[in-house]
């Protein structure tokens, strides 16, 4: 089958008058491109240009192809212009997967503005704290916080995150202050189940020796909403182990204590997961990303 490689080897021969004066033009020798037109006439089955001659003088197949082939060409030129064009263009549908708090909060507000900014585009953003990621290629942007998985991704650090135990000072006065991470076995925990990970083993390290510790813990409530969880504590009814981007707002107000200061949990930093390497990405992806870096800094939540 012809391509569109031999197509434009065949009108490069067709606007010389030599074989001579294509192979300078391609710069490659002569014999190259006697060699070259014979392997397209092989794979074809017909002649190209009459022989013998020493002016490049077309068969009745070799202009049909001509003919034929200039078109396909030219169409395929305009198409991957306009590609590109797009390329430069915030248009077109934006997909993206995000986590339920943490994207309602501040995924879905940057969106709506993103949109404004940007009549053309269409978007579509769904909220999940269990994201399927054997449908990760369904998604333009997936934000994600927590351990990762899936290496097959690229992923664009958004905003440092710590993780904190923390809970109210109702429940501090009525239950006291676990002193090491080994005293919550006696405490009421609350679990934020999330992600498919073991939310009930909790790891600390130890901020003066560097030693690590981990809990598991018996959870007297659990949850798959960070809000639910984040209430019940507020309500004096347990501890709780969450993203600093969702509960430093209520530590700074009061409304709960950070525990364990000296101690600190692994981070869970707010990461863009892309297929696309970076050169490849579309106007529509690039453009909200850098937007979310632009506005994740410095963190809002402090």
């Amino acid at each position: 089958m012809i391509t569109t490689e031999d197509l434009r080897f065949i009108m490069t021969v067709a606007s010389h008058r030599t074989l001579a004066d294509t192979a300078r033009a391609l710069n490659i020798t002569p014999p190259s491109v006697t060699l070259r037109l014979q392997h397209i006439e092989r794979k074809l089955s017909i002649k190209l240009i009459q022989r013998p001659s020493r002016i490049v003088s077309l068969t009745e197949e070799g202009q049909l192809l001509l003919d034929k082939g200039l078109p396909i060409l030219k169409g395929l030129d305009d198409l991957q212009e306009q590609l590109d064009e797009r390329k430069e263009q915030v248009c077109g549908k934006l997909r993206v997967l995000a986590p339920l708090g943490f994207g309602n909060d501040y995924v879905a507000p940057l969106l709506g503005e993103y949109k404004a900014k940007h009549p053309q585009l269409d978007i579509e953003l769904e909220l999940s704290d269990n994201p399927n990621w054997a449908s990760h290629h369904k998604w333009d942007i997936i934000i994600y916080i927590g351990a990762l998985n899936d290496s097959s991704l690229k992923m664009i650090t958004l905003a440092k995150n710590q993780r904190f135990i923390c809970a109210s000072p109702e429940y501090i006065q009525e239950m006291g202050c676990p002193e090491e991470p080994q005293d919550l076995i006696r405490h009421r925990c609350i679990a934020l189940r999330e992600n498919n990970e073991d939310v009930t083993l909790w790891q600390f390290i130890n901020g003066v020796d560097g030693k690590s510790e981990v809990v598991r813990i018996n959870p007297t409530l659990a949850s798959n909403e960070g809000r639910v969880i984040k209430d019940w504590a507020m309500a004096g009814l347990g501890i709780i182990m969450r993203s600093e981007w969702d509960v430093q707002p209520q530590i700074n107000s009061g409304e709960l204590v950070r525990l364990l200061p000296t101690y600190s949990l692994p981070n869970a930093n707010i990461v863009a997961l892309l297929s696309s390497p970076e050169k490849e990405r579309s106007a529509r992806i690039s453009g909200f990303i850098s937007l979310m870096k632009e506005r994740l800094v410095p963190l809002p939540w402090k």
